[in-house]
């Protein structure tokens, strides 16, 4: 292969890599690239479990055979089955040298770099036989100064055997995907802090407003039942103001847990903290019952904690009578205006909308409807709603 293809198949794999949205979508383009630019019929990138001690598979791309799965869930193999790959990440790596890829082929002959000559048999040279392989090179995974895993392309029996330029340039390779993952996990960790709250670590604000927006789409779509429970802790301002922003602090904690363990009640339900004092679950999919049912446990394990006095709950599902909803900030104003009765008559169960009326006329639904809820001026959350 010349250098202006290789230098060509090394871009198209950075740049199919950079072009990821998901981790999975990372994963197969560097599969997929290596493949490529190797001349493969197969490849696969596997993540070095050391607590675990074994390789899993993330991705399995090309020619596949009976059992492999793209993504499979459970392919994984004890590194003791694989010496070489103590003997390349392990006592060469820590003697001073470099990571090195190196080629296996079906007969036991390791060719090329770091090749373990012939007659050398091992469970990767058992599994090119089995599935029909001709040979095979793999190429370790360096990425933050620690070995992450490998990169394995495999050509069929009767293709060309790799060769030791093969292996040199399955090390370049190595190297540009593991620019990738490092790439893909700055991208994951930014996500996941732009929609996490960092005092209790469950979803903040702005993930609620994106998932609700497309709950209400899908529920305008095919009629799922979208519910949204808002919690007002109690308390919290007592506990700071008289043990301290530490204490409150745990009492925030403790509630976050109590949401996500009610919440997980719920198939795919959301717990979050909208801020301050102020929490909700989002559900989509279950019952309004069913959300009722968890609603009314998490006010139960809210009061029984040591810090705090309980919590307001309201409940607003597209399951009650309680009109159309084509808007979550309709949806949303519903379970605060619940909140807000249920805080106002310190109810030691959620309020819900759209059941407390007698002919359709239900006092929560009059609240969030007006232009001017009774209140507001002094609640910031019915403020640009």
């Amino acid at each position: 292969m010349g250098e202006d293809v290789r230098l060509r198949a090394v871009v198209a794999l950075a740049q199919g890599m950079a072009a990821a949205h998901t981790p999975r979508e990372s994963w197969r383009a560097a599969a997929q690239g290596a493949m490529i630019a190797l001349g493969g019929s197969f490849a696969a990138l596997s993540v070095w479990e050391r607590e675990r001690g074994r390789l899993r598979v993330l991705v399995n791309a090309g020619e596949r055979t009976p059992g492999e799965e793209e993504f499979p869930d459970g392919e994984a193999y004890p590194v003791h089955q694989f010496p070489e790959i103590t003997e390349f990440l392990h006592e060469r790596w820590a003697g001073g040298g470099e990571p090195h890829a190196w080629v296996e082929t079906a007969d036991g002959d390791g060719g090329g770099a770091g090749g373990h000559g012939a007659g050398y048999c091992h469970q990767r040279v058992a599994a090119l036989r089995r599935r029909g392989r001709g040979s095979c090179v793999v190429a370790p995974i360096v990425l933050h100064g620690r070995a992450w895993g490998e990169l394995y392309v495999a050509r069929a029996a009767g293709a060309p055997a790799f060769e030791r330029g093969d292996a040199d340039f399955a090390s370049v390779l190595a190297s540009v995907v593991a620019a990738g993952i490092a790439q893909t996990e700055r991208l994951e960790e930014a996500r996941r802090l732009a929609f996490t709250d960092s005092l209790t670590g469950l979803a903040n604000r702005r993930a609620v407003d994106l998932r609700l927006d497309e709950a209400v789409e899908r529920h305008r779509a095919d009629g799922a039942v979208v519910s949204l429970v808002v919690c007002d802790l109690n308390g919290l301002k007592h506990v700071n103001d008289t043990r301290g922003h530490a204490v409150g602090d745990r009492l925030l904690e403790r509630f976050g847990s109590v949401l996500s363990l009610c919440g997980a009640m719920l198939p795919g339900a959301l717990a979050a903290r909208l801020g301050g004092d102020e929490f909700c679950l989002l559900s989509v999919g279950p019952t309004a019952d069913e959300v009722v049912r968890v609603a009314d446990e998490v006010c139960v394990r809210a009061d029984e904690l040591e810090l705090g006095d309980g919590v307001a709950c309201g409940v607003a599902s597209t399951g009650d009578p309680i009109g159309a909803v084509r808007s979550a900030r309709r949806l949303f104003r519903l379970a605060d205006a619940a909140q807000y009765r249920a805080k106002a008559a310190r109810a030691g169960k959620p309020v819900v909308a759209g059941r407390a009326g007698v002919g359709g006329d239900d006092p929560v639904v009059r609240l969030a409807d007006s232009v001017r809820p009774p209140g507001a001026g002094e609640r910031r959350r019915f403020r640009g709603r």
